[in-house]
């Protein structure tokens, strides 16, 4: 089984100055339950080579075993090191596809016609795609067969309002991620803030947060492991 794992390259944050990226755990955790159920890993970004990590994602209040374990490990490490380019990707040489968040997706992926296309033609498939955080957001241009949105009339999560602000984020982002889903028609749900919570409608699954990444992960397997049945 092959799952393409696809990055941001973006690492500003807006005009603040600091830095952004992907979520270490939102990687990490999805990484290593891909990885021991044996799956067949290739992470890919808009630009190629090294995925930005935002470096809030790796302070100690926001490090897990699974994100330690990823930063010990050189095999990930150079992975992390070396992305392919999106635009080199074929998306029939996968079975599924799986986005991380973190800010950074909020910027390129959302806009990226590579990634509009790579979702577009793995739906158009039959084949999953699952986003957790703000990853949901990059789903904002991405259209059905009949032109509609992808999103319009799925049930779909992603980071809600609420934990935007309580990051202090609200007037930095482009577009804030649930507004976004709702205004796609989207049948946006959330939980309190910073709980898992997974949501699968059809081919999509969606996560509303960090901790979501695991799960949503684990989702995506469960639904792999249907439609090979």
């Amino acid at each position: 089984m092959k799952i393409l794992v696809v990055l941001t390259s973006h690492d500003q944050l807006g005009d603040t100055g600091r830095k952004t990226g992907f979520w270490l755990e939102e990687l990490a955790a999805p990484y290593y339950v891909f990885t021991d159920a044996g799956v067949e890993l290739t992470l890919a970004s808009p630009k190629g080579g090294a995925a930005p990590l935002d470096p809030k994602s790796n302070e100690p209040e926001n490090q897990t075993d699974k994100t330690r374990r990823f930063e010990a490990d050189a095999t990930a490490k150079a992975a992390l090191a070396t992305t392919a380019k999106l635009k080199d990707i074929a998306h029939d040489a996968f079975d599924a596809v799986f986005y991380p968040g973190g800010h950074g997706p909020m910027w390129d992926l959302a806009e990226d016609p590579e990634s509009i296309a790579l979702i577009e033609r793995t739906i158009g498939a039959g084949k999953p795609v699952a986003l957790v955080c703000h990853a949901p957001g990059v789903l904002r241009h991405v259209k059905r067969a009949d032109g509609e949105p992808l999103v319009k009339g799925k049930s779909v999560t992603g980071f809600s309002n609420s934990e935007e602000a309580a990051v202090g984020l609200t007037k930095v982002v482009p577009f804030l991620v649930e507004d976004e889903l709702k205004a796609k028609g989207g049948n946006y749900s959330s939980v309190a803030d910073w709980l898992p919570y997974v949501l699968e409608d059809g081919l999509l699954i969606t996560g509303q947060n960090p901790a979501s990444s695991a799960p949503g992960a684990q989702a995506l397997l469960k639904k792999l492991s249907t439609l090979n049945k």
